[in-house]
């Protein structure tokens, strides 16, 4: 991510790193800080964002579609029942990062999911549970962590829950595109606009 706010030639700032690329462009503008409290999508986003380990997540995004073809829509229930003919194939996908682990994980972390659901409800009520009592906003790009307290607790709690490929960073990652915290510099066009988003979706979860 590129430092600080950024003007459009229309006039809008936004953040640094959602200008340029077209790509991170539109996903700065419509949905990363959006708050995401459908489980699927929530299991989709961190396997993504496992998935987006040692690589940027421009990589991730521009294979999304692919990813979600080859994972059933990461539809929870259907990728924990993938077994071994489902990984050779997903290795042989030249449209996905093929990283066995990282495909192993994925599976692994449906079924998981599945256990996690059971004993919370949702993965919407788990992970909304670790939103930070007191975030502050960050006005300038340095005052955005990398992890927090909660995203290391996030952590912790996933790896007891069996989840893998779910270390503090990639938990913060989840906590600011699924809106759980808002991360947008205060300056930014999107960040008033999460702040009302974020109040309504804690009233469904």
């Amino acid at each position: 991510m590129s430092a600080g706010i950024k003007t459009r030639s229309n006039g809008v700032s936004v953040c640094g790193w959602g200008e340029g690329d077209t790509d991170y462009a539109h996903y700065h503008d419509t949905e990363w800080g959006m708050p995401v409290t459908d489980d699927v999508k929530l299991y989709e986003k961190m396997c993504l964002e496992g998935f987006q380990a040692g690589l940027s997540w421009l990589t991730i995004l521009r294979k999304r579609e692919n990813f979600r073809v080859a994972f059933g829509g990461f539809e929870i229930e259907k990728v924990a029942g993938f077994g071994d003919q489902e990984v050779q194939e997903l290795l042989n996908d030249s449209g996905i990062v093929r990283h066995r682990g990282k495909i192993e994980a994925t599976i692994n972390n449906a079924r998981a999911a599945v256990s996690t659901i059971e004993r919370y409800g949702s993965l919407a009520k788990f992970f909304w549970g670790f939103e930070p009592a007191n975030h502050r906003p960050a006005q300038k790009l340095s005052e955005v962590a990398a992890k927090t307290t909660e995203s290391e607790h996030m952590s912790k709690e996933l790896k007891k829950l069996g989840w893998r490929f779910v270390g503090p960073t990639t938990c913060y990652s989840l906590m600011q595109a699924d809106g759980i915290v808002n991360d947008h510099l205060t300056q930014c066009f999107r960040h008033p606009e999460i702040e009302v988003a974020r109040k309504v979706a804690k009233k469904s979860i």
